[in-house]
């Protein structure tokens, strides 16, 4: 005995589809650089819960994109450029066949010393931490004088670099002030 095929199923319409996929990339547009969060709230991304902002110290309400600046409550303001695409030179380290580099300006408008060396700075690549490049050659050393500290009124310039794929991708840098405190501000966008 045969059973009789069903003749009233029903597909997905074509116009619902596009509906779901223009949705679908409104969705990931949104969390390719991250959302906005109401204030207070941690970001959760890739399972991965962010730190709440410490008392006093400001954080801000979504992520920033590459250019802007945030100033924290203590007065210490980070600044991130836009990424500059090249190739390390073959004394890099390690040995990758690109990288994005920053100017990370940080500017201390408190009224106490700032420690270069509490500044992290961590660079995430798709939830994935991307290795940071050293090349000297082309003038990505790292924090040097890290050391050293910002008086009150004093600016300073980092030069960084990260490892990236090949192909343009969505880059965050993290940055902390303090190594010790959850205060983070988040920098994002294309690299």
């Amino acid at each position: 005995m045969t059973t009789p095929v069903a003749t009233g199923v029903t597909t997905m319409a074509p116009a619902r589809t596009l509906k779901l996929v223009l949705a679908g990339c409104v969705l990931a547009a949104a969390a390719a650089c991250g959302v906005h969060q109401a204030s207070g709230a941690a970001t959760v991304e890739a399972g991965v819960a962010a730190a709440q902002p410490a008392k006093g110290v400001s954080a801000p309400e979504h992520d920033l994109t590459f250019g802007d600046s945030h100033t924290f409550s203590d007065g210490v303001s980070i600044t991130v450029s836009n990424p500059k695409s090249f190739q390390p030179s073959a004394s890099a380290y390690p040995h990758t066949g690109r990288a994005a580099a920053f100017e990370i300006g940080v500017s201390n408008d408190g009224t106490q010393p700032y420690r270069l060396s509490e500044l992290t700075v961590t660079g995430l690549v798709k939830g994935i931490p991307a290795t940071q490049v050293v090349d000297s050659t082309q003038g990505y050393s790292g924090i040097i004088d890290a050391g050293r500290d910002i008086p009150p009124g004093k600016s300073v310039w980092v030069n960084l670099a990260f490892a990236v794929p090949s192909a343009s991708t969505q880059l965050r840098l993290q940055l902390k002030p303090e190594g010790a405190e959850p205060a983070m501000v988040t920098f994002c966008g294309p690299a």
